[in-house]
């Protein structure tokens, strides 16, 4: 079973990769990954993201808070691993099969850290969603709320913002 869920993460990786690439620039940045976690609808810049990989075996970390699930080797690199929906104050993602680990990329600095996420719903265009009211008292790491045309809210997260949130990054108790 695992072997299968491998297979079919890196397919949806490498098709991911090769309509990407026949894409212009303008329209990779007007699209986002989609994400569920803790109840709700995310998005994430792809460049904000650097990789998505099935849930690894995670080694806990004594002293830290429930959010913090440990440490995840991923091809030879420790990551960071936090539960995103309970670091939101919800009920935990349960480590179920379509539970992902979206790791940051590049613009998240040295950060090796990742979210775990009930599921990744594929890609989303800014230009198919309508601008919606902002939160208030949202976290800096917060972007721009979409709704779309069936009435969903998509909350926009700036992941190089998340990786230098002081809340994110303190994980000890």
């Amino acid at each position: 079973m695992a072997r299968a869920a491998k297979l079919d993460l890196r397919t949806f990786q490498q098709e991911l990769a090769a309509r990407l690439a026949s894409k212009t620039a303008a329209q990779v940045e007007s699209s986002r990954l989609g994400l569920s976690s803790g109840g709700d609808q995310w998005l994430v810049r792809l460049g904000d993201a650097g990789e998505v990989v099935a849930l690894p075996q995670v080694t806990p970390v004594p002293h830290t808070h429930p959010w913090h699930l440990g440490v995840a080797n991923v091809r030879g690199n420790l990551y960071s691993v936090v539960d995103f929906a309970r670091f939101l104050g919800r009920e935990a993602v349960a480590a179920g099969a379509q539970a992902r680990l979206v790791l940051f990329g590049p613009r998240a600095g040295d950060l090796n850290a990742g979210i775990v996420v009930q599921r990744v719903l594929g890609l989303r265009n800014l230009a198919e969603l309508a601008p919606s009211g902002g939160v208030s008292g949202a976290p800096a790491w917060y972007a721009q709320r979409w709704m779309d045309a069936d009435g969903r809210t998509w909350q926009e997260i700036d992941l190089s913002k998340l990786a230098r949130d002081d809340a994110f990054l303190q994980i000890g108790t």
